[in-house]
């Protein structure tokens, strides 16, 4: 337990590493190489000698991420990973196939301390923040059993992504990698249900990353009771950082907006919400709700979706429904959950 997990050395922790070792410097682009494949076992790293590989499993471990169950979609191309970490803690994550490419939907944290009503992901507590190598690993393992090139990745999975942000930022130029998974940023997307400070300080980074932050209604009253985090940051100072965002990095932000029945699918809300992003450089992402057991809250019928979405339209705010996958196997967005295990 006390053995680092191989993902989480950086490249200047692992050249130190080989240079106590006296082996040479050219061994470090192999052992990367190997991990960006997804290898979770020193004995895998073929073109490196017998002896290196012994001295890295003493020194390492590989399996602090271990598929504890895979779950394929029997109604799209979607299939749900359920990782173990070597603390017990069990996590989730997803991958997607459209026609534009492949996606990863990857956890930032073992549980969520925001306790959004809709999502599931609350409802289990909280564990902890996720270490930059367990993303990556989540990516590079994924990646392997598909036997696919991963296109996009979402960090939208279990966890409030901005509350891990130093190992977030790690993983995402990780990713951008050209000798690793050579993902563009234009083709990444950070979620958060809008913790200012953090939003600014992204902003700031300069990255051409997607920036989608969850809103899901369109005043204080209905917002703090699907979303408590609204009690510390109402959506004022919110829509005003999202300016502030904007002006600053240069791009729009995706809004996300799950549609739930007679709560906040209505006429009336529609009409506000466009008036709330009214001059924004923004998209709306209209999200059918996805039922999660336990909860009281119901998907929108497809008429309501439909005339939300035509109201936003006919008030120029440019608006997508969302396609949802995987929700036979509670893949879908929302319906992400933390356990741990004895």
């Amino acid at each position: 337990m006390n053995k680092p997990y191989i993902y989480d050395l950086s490249p200047t922790e692992l050249s130190a590493w080989l240079e106590e070792q006296q082996e040479a410097p050219y061994r470090l682009r192999q052992i990367r190489q190997w991990l960006w494949r997804g290898c979770n076992s020193a004995d895998d790293m073929t073109d490196l000698p017998k002896g290196i590989r012994e001295k890295m499993t003493e020194s390492f471990r590989f399996d602090a991420m271990r598929l504890k169950e895979r779950l394929q979609s029997q109604e799209d191309d979607t299939t749900k990973y359920i990782w173990q970490l070597a603390d017990g803690n069990v996590i989730e994550s997803v991958f997607m196939r459209y026609r534009s490419g492949t996606s990863v939907c990857v956890s930032s944290q073992a549980g969520c301390k925001m306790g959004c009503a809709f999502c599931a992901s609350s409802m289990c507590g909280f564990g902890r923040n996720l270490s930059s190598g367990e993303l990556i690993a989540q990516v590079a393992l994924i990646a392997k059993d598909q036997g696919s090139r991963v296109d996009h990745v979402v960090v939208m999975g279990i966890g409030e992504p901005f509350e891990n942000y130093d190992n977030l930022l790690t993983f995402l130029r990780s990713c951008n990698d050209p000798a690793g998974f050579n993902i563009s940023m234009r083709r990444m997307t950070v979620s958060t249900c809008g913790l200012i400070p953090q939003m600014l300080r992204f902003a700031e980074e300069g990255l051409p990353i997607t920036l989608a932050v969850s809103l899901h209604a369109a005043n204080d009253r209905l917002r703090s009771q699907l979303m408590p985090i609204n009690h510390a940051y109402p959506l004022a100072d919110l829509m005003k950082a999202c300016r502030q965002y904007e002006k600053t990095s240069g791009r729009r932000i995706t809004f996300e907006y799950a549609l739930f029945k007679g709560l906040n699918d209505r006429t009336e809300d529609a009409e506000q919400l466009a008036a709330m992003l009214r001059g924004s450089l923004c998209h709306v992402n209209l999200i059918p709700a996805n039922e999660v057991p336990g909860s009281d809250l119901h998907r929108s019928e497809p008429g309501a979706v439909e005339n939300f979405a035509r109201i936003l339209q006919s008030r120029k705010i440019p608006v997508t429904v969302r396609r949802e996958l995987g929700t036979d196997i509670m893949a879908a967005c929302g319906q992400l959950r933390r356990m741990s295990t004895p």
